[in-house]
């Protein structure tokens, strides 16, 4: 059994047409020298006619195109499958990575890169800079703002807002909040006095490289099994445990060229 596809060869007449029906219809048709490539009104010139393409019915699924989920690729998984963040939402979603600088300027300039405006909310200027400088094109994609200073972003389904708020350990409470199509993600260097708040209101968790007693309490909180807390101590530069109410993942994230040349080798330490 197979299935077909296209038009059929031939001159398309019904199987209930007459002999002679066909035969005036063909003759008429050989007495107009050039039918087929006069335009019909309305319709153009007569397309090509082409044999049946057919295929096996068990061949049917290698047809399928292989679609991945919508967001910023943000590394590969331990299978090397790319693995997706979908960080640009029509709810409000608020993320919260325990990690390096680096990882979070990577996911600043993916994000971007997707169309996303990037509002950096940080202390440390300097270290924002070049990246905000670079992204874009020369497009105001990534803007930075004092810590506090963030204004309102007006963020839509067609322009999607990310909010990084590189605040240090103690990052106040900030003023532009996460929202439809607005994102916030967080970044801790370390386990702080305020993380077991903001890991628990938060939709997404990433923790790279900590301390084993950190590794303890993270586990405790996020309510990870021993194996996984246990190699939070271990992890090496560039890889994360991304964690949601439901799904747990590590992730290596490997730089292009492009973002080597910015912001140098993954580092878990600035």
């Amino acid at each position: 059994m197979s299935h077909s596809f296209g038009t059929p060869s031939g001159s398309g007449a019904p199987s209930g047409a007459s002999p002679s029906r066909r035969g005036s219809r063909s003759s008429r048709a050989a007495g107009r020298p050039g039918r087929d490539t006069k335009p019909r009104f309305g319709f153009g010139l007569v397309g090509p006619r082409r044999d049946r393409h057919s295929v096996p019915v068990d061949l049917l699924d290698a047809l399928a195109l292989p679609v991945g989920d919508d967001g910023v690729v943000i590394g590969v998984d331990a299978e090397s499958r790319p693995a997706v963040l979908g960080i640009n939402r029509p709810v409000p979603y608020d993320v919260t990575l325990i990690g390096g600088l680096w990882t979070a300027q990577v996911l600043a300039l993916r994000a971007a890169a997707t169309g996303a405006r990037v509002a950096v909310e940080t202390g440390r200027a300097p270290a924002w800079t070049p990246l905000a400088q670079a992204a874009g094109g020369g497009q105001p994609c990534v803007s930075l703002h004092d810590v506090g200073r963030v204004p309102p972003q007006g963020a839509s389904a067609g322009s999607p807002v990310v909010v990084v708020r590189d605040c240090g350990m103690r990052p106040p409470r900030g003023r532009v909040v996460s929202a439809p199509w607005q994102s916030v993600v967080t970044l801790l260097p370390y386990l702080s006095p305020v993380a077991p708040r903001l890991l628990e209101k938060s939709s997404l968790v990433g923790v790279q490289r900590v301390s084993p007693d950190e590794a303890v309490q993270i586990g405790r909180i996020m309510g990870l099994p021993r194996h996984e807390y246990e190699a939070l101590s271990t992890l090496a530069d560039g890889v994360t445990l991304w964690c949601t109410p439901g799904d747990r993942q590590f992730v290596m994230t490997q730089a292009t060229d492009a973002e080597t040349g910015l912001l140098g080798g993954a580092r878990r330490m600035d």
